[in-house]
Protein backbone atom coordinates (compact mmCIF):
# COMPACT_ATOMS: atom_id res chain seq x y z
CA UNK A 1 0.00 0.00 0.00
CA UNK A 2 1.17 3.60 -0.59
CA UNK A 3 -0.50 5.63 2.33
CA UNK A 4 0.00 9.57 2.51
CA UNK A 5 0.04 11.44 5.98
CA UNK A 6 -0.20 15.07 6.19
CA UNK A 7 -0.46 17.65 9.28
CA UNK A 8 -2.77 20.59 9.15
CA UNK A 9 -3.63 24.11 11.82
CA UNK A 10 -1.70 24.65 14.36
CA UNK A 11 1.43 22.98 15.40
CA UNK A 12 2.02 21.45 18.50
CA UNK A 13 3.95 19.02 20.50
CA UNK A 14 3.62 15.02 19.10
CA UNK A 15 2.88 15.53 15.77
CA UNK A 16 6.23 14.16 14.84
CA UNK A 17 5.69 10.86 16.94
CA UNK A 18 2.45 10.34 14.87
CA UNK A 19 4.37 10.57 12.15
CA UNK A 20 7.03 8.33 13.21
CA UNK A 21 4.83 5.76 14.46
CA UNK A 22 2.81 5.82 11.22
CA UNK A 23 5.60 5.33 9.54
CA UNK A 24 7.79 2.85 11.63
CA UNK A 25 4.92 0.44 11.60
CA UNK A 26 3.96 0.73 7.68
CA UNK A 27 7.60 0.42 6.90
CA UNK A 28 7.99 -3.30 8.86
CA UNK A 29 4.90 -4.16 7.27
CA UNK A 30 6.24 -3.60 3.58
CA UNK A 31 4.35 -0.71 3.05
CA UNK A 32 5.26 2.72 1.37
CA UNK A 33 4.27 6.49 3.12
CA UNK A 34 4.33 9.67 1.40
CA UNK A 35 4.59 12.28 3.40
CA UNK A 36 2.13 15.57 2.46
CA UNK A 37 3.81 19.04 2.95
CA UNK A 38 1.66 21.88 4.41
CA UNK A 39 -1.65 20.10 5.38
CA UNK A 40 -3.92 20.63 2.44
CA UNK A 41 -1.81 22.94 0.84
CA UNK A 42 0.43 20.21 -0.24
CA UNK A 43 -2.26 17.69 -1.37
CA UNK A 44 -3.96 20.83 -3.72
CA UNK A 45 -0.17 21.78 -4.68
CA UNK A 46 1.22 17.78 -4.85
CA UNK A 47 4.07 18.75 -2.53
CA UNK A 48 5.36 15.88 -1.48
CA UNK A 49 8.07 13.71 0.34
CA UNK A 50 9.25 9.90 0.72
CA UNK A 51 9.31 8.65 4.66
CA UNK A 52 11.56 6.02 5.34
CA UNK A 53 13.10 5.09 8.54
CA UNK A 54 15.82 7.66 8.17
CA UNK A 55 13.32 10.53 7.60
CA UNK A 56 12.31 9.79 10.68
CA UNK A 57 15.02 9.08 12.60
CA UNK A 58 15.63 11.46 15.47
CA UNK A 59 12.44 13.21 15.41
CA UNK A 60 10.62 11.54 18.68
CA UNK A 61 11.56 14.33 20.81
CA UNK A 62 11.39 17.56 17.98
CA UNK A 63 8.15 19.69 18.86
CA UNK A 64 6.04 20.94 15.63
CA UNK A 65 5.77 18.38 12.34
CA UNK A 66 8.74 18.19 10.09
CA UNK A 67 5.89 18.00 6.99
CA UNK A 68 4.84 21.66 7.79
CA UNK A 69 1.48 23.00 8.23
CA UNK A 70 -0.70 25.39 7.27
CA UNK A 71 -4.49 26.35 7.58
CA UNK A 72 -5.72 25.39 4.24
CA UNK A 73 -9.02 24.91 3.50
CA UNK A 74 -9.86 22.85 0.13
CA UNK A 75 -13.27 23.65 0.50
CA UNK A 76 -12.39 27.58 0.05
CA UNK A 77 -10.25 27.76 -2.81
CA UNK A 78 -11.67 27.32 -6.63
CA UNK A 79 -12.23 23.63 -7.60
CA UNK A 80 -10.16 23.08 -4.43
CA UNK A 81 -11.96 19.68 -3.23
CA UNK A 82 -12.21 18.35 -7.33
CA UNK A 83 -7.98 19.01 -6.87
CA UNK A 84 -7.44 17.52 -3.11
CA UNK A 85 -9.45 14.36 -4.85
CA UNK A 86 -7.53 13.77 -8.08
CA UNK A 87 -3.99 14.17 -6.76
CA UNK A 88 -4.95 11.61 -4.08
CA UNK A 89 -5.31 9.56 -6.97
CA UNK A 90 -2.56 11.28 -9.25
CA UNK A 91 -0.30 10.19 -6.27
CA UNK A 92 -0.96 6.67 -6.13
CA UNK A 93 -2.75 6.68 -2.83
CA UNK A 94 -4.23 3.78 -1.28
CA UNK A 95 -5.48 5.66 1.91
CA UNK A 96 -4.71 8.91 3.79
CA UNK A 97 -3.77 10.00 7.49
CA UNK A 98 -5.45 13.30 8.46
CA UNK A 99 -3.40 14.83 11.79
CA UNK A 100 -5.47 17.72 13.02
CA UNK A 101 -7.98 19.28 15.14
CA UNK A 102 -11.84 20.28 14.66
CA UNK A 103 -11.01 22.10 11.75
CA UNK A 104 -8.14 20.01 9.50
CA UNK A 105 -10.09 16.62 10.47
CA UNK A 106 -13.52 18.59 9.45
CA UNK A 107 -12.31 18.81 5.99
CA UNK A 108 -11.09 14.96 6.45
CA UNK A 109 -15.16 14.22 7.15
CA UNK A 110 -16.33 15.61 4.00
CA UNK A 111 -13.59 14.12 1.17
CA UNK A 112 -14.07 10.84 2.82
CA UNK A 113 -17.87 11.11 1.94
CA UNK A 114 -16.66 11.74 -1.54
CA UNK A 115 -15.39 8.85 -1.36
CA UNK A 116 -11.23 9.46 -0.08
CA UNK A 117 -10.18 6.52 1.98
CA UNK A 118 -9.13 8.95 5.04
CA UNK A 119 -8.17 7.79 8.61
CA UNK A 120 -7.90 10.89 10.99
CA UNK A 121 -5.84 11.54 14.23
CA UNK A 122 -7.05 14.01 16.57
CA UNK A 123 -4.63 17.19 17.32
CA UNK A 124 -5.25 19.99 19.27
CA UNK A 125 -3.47 21.82 22.31
CA UNK A 126 -7.20 23.18 23.31
CA UNK A 127 -7.96 19.30 24.44
CA UNK A 128 -11.63 20.61 22.40
CA UNK A 129 -12.24 17.34 20.33
CA UNK A 130 -15.68 15.53 22.23
CA UNK A 131 -14.80 11.98 20.76
CA UNK A 132 -11.24 11.30 22.77
CA UNK A 133 -10.18 12.01 26.42
CA UNK A 134 -6.97 13.36 25.64
CA UNK A 135 -5.50 14.91 22.70
CA UNK A 136 -1.36 15.21 22.24
CA UNK A 137 -0.03 18.47 22.68
CA UNK A 138 -1.65 18.68 25.79
CA UNK A 139 -0.66 17.98 28.18
CA UNK A 140 3.07 19.33 27.14
CA UNK A 141 1.05 23.17 27.09
CA UNK A 142 -0.39 22.55 30.28
CA UNK A 143 3.42 21.50 31.78
CA UNK A 144 5.00 24.90 30.07
CA UNK A 145 1.80 27.01 31.75
CA UNK A 146 2.19 25.58 35.00
CA UNK A 147 5.94 26.10 34.67
CA UNK A 148 5.36 30.04 33.70
CA UNK A 149 3.06 30.49 36.24
CA UNK A 150 5.51 29.06 38.86
CA UNK A 151 8.49 31.20 37.64
CA UNK A 152 5.72 34.63 38.06
CA UNK A 153 4.49 33.44 41.52
CA UNK A 154 8.04 34.45 43.01
CA UNK A 155 7.89 37.58 41.11
CA UNK A 156 3.97 38.51 41.86
CA UNK A 157 5.35 37.77 45.84
CA UNK A 158 8.19 40.29 45.53
CA UNK A 159 6.67 43.16 44.28
CA UNK A 160 3.18 42.94 45.59
CA UNK A 161 1.47 42.58 42.12
CA UNK A 162 -1.01 41.54 40.29
CA UNK A 163 0.17 38.43 37.55
CA UNK A 164 -2.57 38.37 34.95
CA UNK A 165 -1.67 35.23 32.58
CA UNK A 166 -3.26 34.85 28.84
CA UNK A 167 -3.49 31.43 27.57
CA UNK A 168 -4.63 30.40 24.43
CA UNK A 169 -8.13 28.32 24.62
CA UNK A 170 -10.42 29.87 21.73
CA UNK A 171 -13.37 27.88 23.12
CA UNK A 172 -12.61 26.01 25.54
CA UNK A 173 -10.92 26.62 29.00
CA UNK A 174 -8.38 23.27 29.46
CA UNK A 175 -4.95 25.00 29.22
CA UNK A 176 -6.08 27.52 31.77
CA UNK A 177 -8.25 24.95 34.35
CA UNK A 178 -5.43 22.38 34.00
CA UNK A 179 -2.53 24.87 34.64
CA UNK A 180 -4.05 27.21 36.72
CA UNK A 181 -5.37 24.19 39.29
CA UNK A 182 -1.97 22.90 38.68
CA UNK A 183 0.08 26.36 39.13
CA UNK A 184 -1.83 27.41 42.26
CA UNK A 185 -3.56 30.09 40.90
CA UNK A 186 -6.03 32.64 42.21
CA UNK A 187 -8.61 33.17 39.73
CA UNK A 188 -9.19 31.06 36.69
CA UNK A 189 -11.46 32.40 33.66
CA UNK A 190 -12.33 30.40 30.70
CA UNK A 191 -14.18 30.72 27.97
CA UNK A 192 -17.81 28.32 29.19
CA UNK A 193 -18.15 31.49 32.24
CA UNK A 194 -18.34 35.06 31.52
CA UNK A 195 -16.10 37.42 33.49
CA UNK A 196 -17.75 39.11 36.44
CA UNK A 197 -14.97 41.86 36.88
CA UNK A 198 -16.57 43.62 39.77
CA UNK A 199 -16.94 40.09 41.56
CA UNK A 200 -13.32 39.57 40.96
CA UNK A 201 -12.11 42.81 42.17
CA UNK A 202 -13.57 42.91 45.14
CA UNK A 203 -12.18 39.11 45.62
CA UNK A 204 -8.69 40.40 45.19
CA UNK A 205 -9.27 43.33 47.45
CA UNK A 206 -10.36 41.12 50.16
CA UNK A 207 -7.61 38.76 49.73
CA UNK A 208 -5.48 41.42 50.17
CA UNK A 209 -6.85 42.92 53.15
CA UNK A 210 -5.65 39.76 55.07
CA UNK A 211 -2.55 40.13 53.87
CA UNK A 212 -1.99 38.24 50.32
CA UNK A 213 -0.72 41.28 48.83
CA UNK A 214 -0.54 39.17 45.27
CA UNK A 215 -2.67 37.56 43.20
CA UNK A 216 -1.88 34.97 39.60
CA UNK A 217 -5.43 34.88 37.40
CA UNK A 218 -5.21 32.97 34.48
CA UNK A 219 -7.64 33.61 31.62
CA UNK A 220 -8.29 32.13 28.53
CA UNK A 221 -8.53 34.17 25.59
CA UNK A 222 -11.52 33.31 24.55
CA UNK A 223 -12.42 34.71 27.85
CA UNK A 224 -15.33 37.42 27.62
CA UNK A 225 -16.68 39.76 30.10
CA UNK A 226 -20.14 39.50 30.98
CA UNK A 227 -20.94 42.64 29.22
CA UNK A 228 -19.09 42.21 26.48
CA UNK A 229 -17.92 39.72 22.73
CA UNK A 230 -14.63 38.37 22.77
CA UNK A 231 -11.21 40.49 22.41
CA UNK A 232 -10.00 40.29 18.35
CA UNK A 233 -6.78 41.10 17.46
CA UNK A 234 -8.05 41.54 13.99
CA UNK A 235 -11.75 40.96 12.30
CA UNK A 236 -10.24 39.48 9.46
CA UNK A 237 -11.25 35.43 9.15
CA UNK A 238 -9.10 33.28 8.35
CA UNK A 239 -10.00 30.17 5.67
CA UNK A 240 -12.25 28.38 8.39
CA UNK A 241 -14.01 31.76 9.65
CA UNK A 242 -12.13 32.23 12.45
CA UNK A 243 -10.67 35.15 13.65
CA UNK A 244 -7.49 36.10 15.59
CA UNK A 245 -7.74 36.27 19.22
CA UNK A 246 -5.59 38.26 21.61
CA UNK A 247 -6.05 41.05 24.32
CA UNK A 248 -8.68 39.67 26.76
CA UNK A 249 -5.35 39.62 29.48
CA UNK A 250 -4.36 43.36 28.44
CA UNK A 251 -8.14 44.27 28.68
CA UNK A 252 -8.42 42.45 32.00
CA UNK A 253 -5.14 43.77 33.87
CA UNK A 254 -6.38 47.23 33.13
CA UNK A 255 -9.50 47.46 34.57
CA UNK A 256 -7.87 45.90 37.90
CA UNK A 257 -5.77 48.34 37.98
CA UNK A 258 -7.81 51.14 37.90
CA UNK A 259 -10.55 49.39 40.13
CA UNK A 260 -8.02 48.06 43.02
CA UNK A 261 -4.99 50.31 42.52
CA UNK A 262 -2.80 47.37 43.04
CA UNK A 263 -0.15 47.69 40.62
CA UNK A 264 -0.92 44.74 37.86
CA UNK A 265 1.37 43.05 34.64
CA UNK A 266 -0.08 40.99 31.55
CA UNK A 267 1.75 38.31 30.50
CA UNK A 268 0.95 36.68 27.20
CA UNK A 269 2.08 33.45 26.83
CA UNK A 270 0.91 32.82 23.02
CA UNK A 271 2.90 30.08 21.09
CA UNK A 272 5.27 29.57 23.17
CA UNK A 273 2.48 27.58 24.79
CA UNK A 274 3.20 25.35 20.94
CA UNK A 275 6.53 25.17 21.11
CA UNK A 276 9.65 22.64 22.56
CA UNK A 277 10.04 19.18 23.24
CA UNK A 278 6.87 17.31 23.85
CA UNK A 279 6.61 15.70 27.04
CA UNK A 280 6.58 11.70 28.19
CA UNK A 281 2.89 11.50 27.93
CA UNK A 282 2.20 13.06 24.43
CA UNK A 283 5.35 11.26 22.78
CA UNK A 284 3.81 7.78 23.97
CA UNK A 285 0.01 9.35 22.67
CA UNK A 286 1.44 10.07 19.75
CA UNK A 287 3.11 7.59 18.99
CA UNK A 288 0.34 5.16 19.85
CA UNK A 289 -2.44 7.10 17.64
CA UNK A 290 0.27 6.70 14.64
CA UNK A 291 0.47 2.71 14.92
CA UNK A 292 -3.46 2.56 15.43
CA UNK A 293 -3.80 4.89 12.59
CA UNK A 294 -2.30 2.27 9.89
CA UNK A 295 -3.83 -0.52 11.71
CA UNK A 296 -7.42 1.59 10.71
CA UNK A 297 -5.94 1.58 7.29
CA UNK A 298 -4.79 -2.44 7.06
CA UNK A 299 -8.09 -3.25 8.49
CA UNK A 300 -9.74 -0.89 5.71
CA UNK A 301 -11.38 1.11 8.52
CA UNK A 302 -11.91 4.29 6.93
CA UNK A 303 -13.50 7.62 8.07
CA UNK A 304 -12.23 6.66 11.43
CA UNK A 305 -10.49 8.83 14.25
CA UNK A 306 -8.41 7.52 15.88
CA UNK A 307 -9.34 8.15 19.81
CA UNK A 308 -7.88 7.80 24.03
CA UNK A 309 -10.89 6.70 25.95
CA UNK A 310 -9.37 5.75 29.53
CA UNK A 311 -6.35 3.63 29.05
CA UNK A 312 -7.38 2.25 25.72
CA UNK A 313 -6.95 3.69 22.09
CA UNK A 314 -9.88 3.26 20.00
CA UNK A 315 -11.65 4.50 16.91
CA UNK A 316 -14.41 6.67 16.55
CA UNK A 317 -16.47 7.75 13.34
CA UNK A 318 -15.11 11.12 12.07
CA UNK A 319 -18.44 12.32 11.73
CA UNK A 320 -18.73 11.96 15.43
CA UNK A 321 -15.12 13.15 16.11
CA UNK A 322 -16.12 16.57 14.81
CA UNK A 323 -19.68 17.21 15.26
CA UNK A 324 -19.36 19.19 19.17
CA UNK A 325 -16.54 20.93 20.91
CA UNK A 326 -15.36 19.88 24.13
CA UNK A 327 -16.03 22.12 26.69
CA UNK A 328 -14.44 22.13 30.09
CA UNK A 329 -15.76 19.73 32.51
CA UNK A 330 -17.86 21.84 34.98
CA UNK A 331 -16.93 19.97 38.06
CA UNK A 332 -13.03 19.80 37.56
CA UNK A 333 -14.03 23.93 37.69
CA UNK A 334 -16.03 23.63 40.41
CA UNK A 335 -12.53 22.13 42.05
CA UNK A 336 -10.54 25.16 40.58
CA UNK A 337 -12.88 27.60 42.67
CA UNK A 338 -12.49 26.13 45.77
CA UNK A 339 -8.91 27.71 45.84
CA UNK A 340 -10.08 31.22 44.36
CA UNK A 341 -8.88 34.06 46.48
Amino acid sequence: MKIGILTGGGDCPGLNPVIRGVVRTAINAGDEVLGIRYGWKGLLEKDCIALDLRSVSGILPKGGTILGTSRTNPYKKENGSKAAKENFKALGLDALIVVGGEDTLGVATKLFKEGVKVVGVPKTIDNDLGATDFTFGFDTSVNIVMECIDRLHTTAESHNRIMVVEVMGRHAGWIATYSGIAGGADYILIPEMPIDIGEICESIKKRHSRGKNFSIIVVSEGAAFKESDVAVQEKKLDEFGHVRLGGIGEMLGKIIEERTGYETRVTVLGHIQRGGSPTAFDRVLGTRFGVKAYELIKAGKFGKMVSLRGTEIIDVSLEEATKALKTVDLKLYEIAKIFFG
